[in-house]
């Protein structure tokens, strides 16, 4: 158990039976009435950004949390097969655990965050860019844009479709970036 005096940003918390992180907190003394603590609480199941006020003093319960590094082996209809990289343990996640699913291939690094306490997976986050290799583009027509920032829609080896720029074409590799899935740079 912790108080509101051990608030600090990125500090892993039982709110209303989820685990949360705080992002942001501010200790509040008005001039009438007893001090208190507002917070921005980041579920860890969903992302979503909660605002909650807590009175100064009030008792919470802290979570131990764990980042840990496992590869990705292969998928089947039910989810995702995974290996840790250090004890070669496998397990499986459905597939609405893990975000942007269609932009990992097979041998891909990931890291997943893990509520120790109860051995349950929160999240599957993918590196920031991946390297894929582009299976098919539209070919580009010189003259047929009136801007030069045109993008067109290519098929990744995944079987994702990204936009890129119109000088990219079939069998060229790019990188590509799971958090807005955008097109990165041609390696």
């Amino acid at each position: 158990m912790a108080t509101t005096a051990d608030f600090k940003n990125g500090l892993f918390l039982n709110f209303n039976g989820k685990p949360c992180s705080i992002v942001w907190f501010q200790h509040v003394k008005p001039g009438k009435g007893p001090a208190f603590v507002k917070t921005k609480l980041r579920n860890l199941e969903n992302g979503r950004i909660l605002e909650n006020t807590f009175t100064a003093g009030a008792k919470i319960e802290t979570i131990n949390v764990e980042r840990r590094p496992y590869q990705f082996l292969y998928a089947e209809e039910d989810g995702f097969n995974f290996m840790h990289e250090e004890t070669f343990e496998q397990i499986q996640l459905p597939k609405d655990v893990v975000d942007n699913a269609d932009l990992m291939k097979e041998g891909q690094h990931v890291e997943m965050m893990f509520v120790v306490e109860e051995e349950r997976c929160l999240t599957c986050e993918l590196p920031t860019y991946v390297t894929l290799k582009v299976t098919y583009s539209e070919p580009a027509v010189k003259g047929n844009t009136a801007s030069t920032s045109a993008l067109k829609e290519v098929v990744l080896e995944t079987g994702a479709k990204i936009m890129v720029p119109l000088f990219i074409n079939t069998d060229d590799v790019i990188t590509v970036n799971t958090t807005d899935r955008s097109y990165g740079q041609r390696v």
